[in-house]
């Protein structure tokens, strides 16, 4: 049975939807001449069809939450046209994957930029070719700056890594109440021993304490307790 999503044109044949994703960096901008573009190459899209949204081109594909949704739309042999590769992800690897996810769902990509080119025919595997070379080329060079910059920051003597939340002057007030807190706690009553009260099967212990001025005190184990939380 035909899928209702799906028309039929007039020689009879089977007709794939086709989708536009459109979109502007900035909410006073318009994605108007994008669909007019893409409507006067030939593409007929139903408005239903026009997936718009607003949200800089420095955001990674995952984080263009209209396109991800299109994603759940799509079905094989349906159709996507955008007017630049740069609707498709933010770089080179990012318009790379989202080209061979599409690909592997068998949706056929079009792209005005490229003439109109779809992306998963012969000349548009030569393009996706061309655009995995510039991913690994973009990834190699990278991961050099990256490690350029790593090598800079150490010979500067800069420290690495994860940053302090504290400043230097808050630490080193933590570090004095810590030492003052541990010599506090040196000073006074410890807990010296816990034995037997000498009833035989009875699980209750006593503690020996010795007080501040050396007099060993044996005290209940209750009262122990709230001994040791009072000091």
């Amino acid at each position: 049975m035909m899928s209702v999503m799906n028309t039929v044109n007039e020689q009879g044949s089977l007709m794939s939807r086709t989708f536009a994703y459109v979109r502007v960096s900035t909410a006073e901008q318009t994605t108007e001449n994008q669909i007019a573009e893409i409507q006067n190459a030939g593409f007929k899209v139903v408005a239903s069809r026009i997936v718009s949204e607003t949200i800089s081109g420095s955001s990674a594909i995952e984080q263009r939450r209209g396109f991800m949704k299109l994603l759940d739309r799509l079905e094989q042999d349906d159709v996507l046209v955008v007017t630049k590769m740069d609707r498709l992800g933010r770089t080179a690897m990012d318009v790379s994957a989202t080209v061979t996810r599409l690909a592997k769902m068998g949706v056929r990509v079009h792209c005005l930029q490229l003439g109109g080119t779809e992306l998963t025919s012969a000349p548009g595997k030569m393009i996706t070719g061309m655009l995995n070379t510039f991913a690994e080329f973009e990834r190699d060079l990278l991961i050099e700056r990256t490690q350029t910059g790593l090598d800079r920051a150490r010979a500067a003597g800069k420290r690495l890594g994860r940053q302090h939340s504290l400043t230097v002057d808050q630490r080193a007030d933590v570090r004095a109440k810590v030492a003052e807190r541990r010599q506090r706690l040196g000073s006074g009553p410890r807990v010296r021993n816990i034995q037997d009260d000498g009833h035989a099967g009875d699980p209750r212990r006593t503690f020996g304490r010795v007080g501040a001025g050396g007099r060993h005190t044996i005290l209940p184990a209750t009262r122990a307790f709230t001994a040791c939380s009072a000091m």
